[in-house]
């Protein structure tokens, strides 16, 4: 009953068109639960290719059912680890982030059976509490419940955060590269999941887990790392730049939640890296939008994708955040992909389909998904600030830019196409 009622309300849309791509104005406020997950190779009985075939509206919906079902089994298949929050958004099991507490609500906190600990991410300069909730309730109820008892402050869950690019599996057996004392200052940031060995990844690597089991190998952060810094049979947009990863996702099936994020963004921004990449994408939080504007005042360039959800899907986050450099993906025909989301506002656009990136197993292997283009911008945006200051950096990123669809930045494309001539060929 639930599916069909969100199947309804998305019948009222409206189409519009730009340069052959179809798009979705869908109105505000549908109430569908935004995480941003990555679009399977096959859409509940159909492979992607179709879906791009269907009429747009019949195409968002298959998107966005997809991607309720999956979130569905998420949490059904980690019950331990996992739980739906009061927005129906998969979260870290029994776990509330509180900003803005005093210590009176904390006590109070406490005596309405709430386990509470002071926690901090130090290099960021920001505090927090962490919230268990009492035995036997649901997240949801304790939430509420938090919410009651300390008016004013913020409290949310501890939301998951999910890769926005088409499903690539942890290796079991591939080798993750170790901590190789990447150039501080000099390294473009990624978090992600780990990264593994491969022969296009010459230039120096430094990893750092943040999730338990990890850094350990994945697929996703293998790929992305390629389409930074490769510089061998696959090519990256800044050939053998030094990587700092923070592998937030380990072998833990909680990981890429807000607080792994938080705590790698510290990291990063305590050795001065100056841009990251964030192929990740789910709801706004207060901790995570804290810890963005935190490191952006530290002189942090964050890079993100807008997801995989489609067009209809409500703006995803980090790439929503004020600042940060929002990016889409086009197919090798330079028309938006089909499964691409939206954020609040976009920047640029890059390759994500009809390509190839490193794999987990030393060779190489198709990938699609906006996932992918993210990593091509901050490979650039890197290249030009080497030459000068970040408002010369990015005049000349989107001076680069080849514009597309309707003339001048819109809501499809952004600025325009960037580092068009880096796709990897099949």
């Amino acid at each position: 009953m639930r599916r069909a009622l969100y199947i309804a309300a998305l019948l009222p849309l409206t189409l519009v068109s730009a340069s052959g791509a179809a798009q979705l104005s869908l109105p505000d406020g549908i109430g569908l639960p935004d995480v941003g997950a990555p679009v399977e190779r096959v859409v509940g009985a159909l492979p992607l290719a179709d879906i791009a075939a269907l009429p747009p509206a019949q195409a968002a919906r298959a998107l966005l059912n997809t991607r309720l079902d999956r979130l569905t089994r998420l949490v059904r298949s980690n019950p331990q680890d996992i739980e739906f929050d009061d927005r129906k958004y998969p979260a870290v099991r029994g776990m509330i982030i509180a900003t803005a507490l005093s210590d009176q609500q904390m006590e109070r906190l406490r005596a309405a059976g709430f386990d509470a600990i002071r926690e901090e991410v130090a290099d960021l300069d920001i505090r927090f509490v962490g919230l268990q909730t009492p035995k036997g309730q649901s997240l949801s109820r304790s939430i509420r419940q938090a919410r009651k008892i300390a008016p004013g402050a913020q409290i949310e869950s501890n939301p998951i955060y999910f890769q926005s690019g088409g499903p690539m599996l942890a290796g079991a057996g591939a080798g993750a590269l170790g901590g190789g004392g990447a150039s501080a200052g000099l390294a473009i940031g990624l978090i992600d999941g780990g990264v593994a060995r491969h022969p296009s990844l010459d230039g120096r690597i430094e990893q750092r887990g943040f999730a338990r089991g990890a850094p350990s190998p994945s697929g996703h952060g293998t790929a992305v790392a390629s389409l930074i810094a490769g510089n061998g049979s696959v090519k990256g947009a800044a050939p053998g730049v030094p990587l700092m990863v923070a592998d937030v996702y380990g072998r833990d099936p909680a990981g890429g939640n807000a607080i792994a994020i938080a705590r790698a963004l510290g990291w990063l921004a305590a050795h001065q890296v100056r841009i990251v990449t964030i192929s990740l994408v789910g709801p706004d939080n207060p901790l995570l939008s804290g810890a963005i504007a935190a490191a952006r005042r530290k002189g942090l360039i964050v890079v993100a994708a807008v997801g995989n959800d489609g067009p209809a899907a409500p703006p995803a986050f980090p790439a929503s955040y004020d600042g940060v450099v929002a990016v889409t993906g086009v197919d090798g025909r330079d028309r938006a992909l089909i499964e691409a989301g939206r954020a609040l506002h976009l920047d640029y656009a890059a390759p994500g389909a009809d390509m190839v990136a490193a794999n987990i197993n030393g060779k190489a292997a198709r990938v699609r998904g906006t996932s992918f283009a993210a990593p091509f911008v901050a490979g650039r945006l890197h290249q030009h600030l080497q030459q000068g200051n970040l408002p010369a950096a990015l005049q000349a990123l989107s001076g680069e830019a080849r514009d597309l669809g309707r003339k001048g930045p819109d809501k499809i494309y952004g600025r325009g196409l960037v580092c068009e001539t880096c796709r990897n060929l099949p």
